[in-house]
């Protein structure tokens, strides 16, 4: 009895990380229907003022992540977090 040749392994593919920001305002009662998105977050919702900041906060982490010369997938979430708080307007 003869053996069927065998198959060669099939690896997976080698899927490179993707990171996104996501901010969601739940204080909307205006109607309107706020989307704001760039490469590397999405915003939803809230009112005019909330999304206005969750807009400028995110502009603003991104400005620092490039000012540290850092990207989105390899920041640690406690760094991000503490320059998420510092890029939050007040």
């Amino acid at each position: 009895m003869s053996k069927k040749p065998s198959k060669p392994s099939r690896k997976a593919p080698k899927v490179s990380a993707k990171s996104e920001l996501v901010g969601v305002g739940l204080d909307n009662d205006d109607g309107h229907k706020r989307v704001t998105s760039g490469e590397q977050f999405t915003l939803v919702g809230g009112s005019a003022e909330t999304h206005e900041r969750m807009t400028e906060t995110v502009i603003k982490t991104f400005e620092e992540l490039k000012r540290r010369d850092r990207r989105l997938e390899t920041v640690e979430p406690k760094e991000l977090a503490d320059i998420l708080h510092k890029s939050t307007p007040r």
